[in-house]
Formats: structure tokens, sequence, C-alpha cells
């Protein structure tokens, strides 16, 4: 009698939980920022860079996309387009080669990401939030330059980065 009481206030237990988990949606998921929230920043993408035609595109069957480690949310978009840069974020541009256009990386979470061919000219907008200093690092961990939150998309050569720390 008393196990059969026992797996009843089990039973009655566990059905409460999963009630109370599909009512709220399932388990909570961290905070994404929005797009269309008021602190985000519309930029628009630069031109191609130079020397991007037919001779370029046979190049990009050989070519890798741009990535970083840890893994970020990316975008793409053509050269004249705009996204969304959400506040608390660090947005970064660079060419991909394999689909001829800008792959846009947002870096939200606080970390060191290292990059994977990232080459050539681009551009960054730091949206982030606070008094907080971003850093871009070389080869040997050397710091290449180091910056804070504000001001219009900046153009940068990507081609000495190997990391970048957003905090």
């Amino acid at each position: 009698m008393r196990s059969q009481r026992s797996l009843l206030i089990f039973v009655s237990a566990l059905s409460c939980l999963l009630a109370a988990l599909f009512a709220t949606g399932g388990p909570a998921l961290a905070a994404v920022p929005s797009a269309d929230g008021p602190a985000a920043r519309m930029v628009t993408l630069p031109p191609a860079p130079e020397g991007v035609g037919p001779a370029a595109l046979a190049k990009a069957a050989a070519a890798a996309s741009p990535t970083t480690s840890p893994a970020v949310r990316t975008e793409h978009g053509p050269p004249g387009s705009t996204y969304a840069c959400d506040a608390g974020t660090l947005c970064t541009n660079v060419w991909d080669p394999t689909t001829s256009d800008w792959k846009t990386f947002f870096f939200y979470s606080c970390n060191r990401y290292y990059l994977s061919d990232w080459n050539g000219e681009g551009d960054y907008v730091n949206n982030q939030t606070g008094n907080v200093t971003s850093y871009f690092y070389g080869q040997s961990g050397n710091v290449l330059t180091s910056f804070r939150p504000g001001g219009e998309p900046v153009p940068y050569n990507w081609d000495p980065v190997w990391s970048i720390r957003n905090c």
C-alpha cells in the first residue's frame, strides 16, 4: 500500500511539472537582443572589395567561408544592403569569397573568438553598451587595436587579425 501511494505521489508531481513546463512554452532560453529594438543601429554594408569580379569567382571555388570559434550568429548581405546591429553587440563585416557578399558576425556574449579565413578589408561597428573595451589580436597574441563602444562603422583590414575579444 505504501509503495502504491509513493508511486501515485511521484506520478502526480511529474504531471504537475510537465503541465508547468508546457504552460510556459518550454525551458527558459537566454534573451537574444531584438533587431527591431530601439537601441539597434542600422548599418549599411560597404561596396564590394577591389578586385572582386569574374577572376575572383574562379578563385572562390578554392576559398573558404570566414568563421569563428566559438561560433556566433552570422548573416550574409550584398554590398549596399543594411542590417541591424543590436545594442550590446560588436558587429563585424568580412567579405565571403564563397558567396561573393558580406558576412556579418554578431559578437554578443563576452568571449575571445578565434578567426579563420578572415581576409582583406571589412569593417566593424561597436554597438555594445557600457564602458567595455574590445580588442583585436595578432598571431602572437599581441594587441593590434583596442576600442570602446560608439561611432560609425570603422574600416579595418582583417589580414593581421587572428582573434577578437569583445569585452
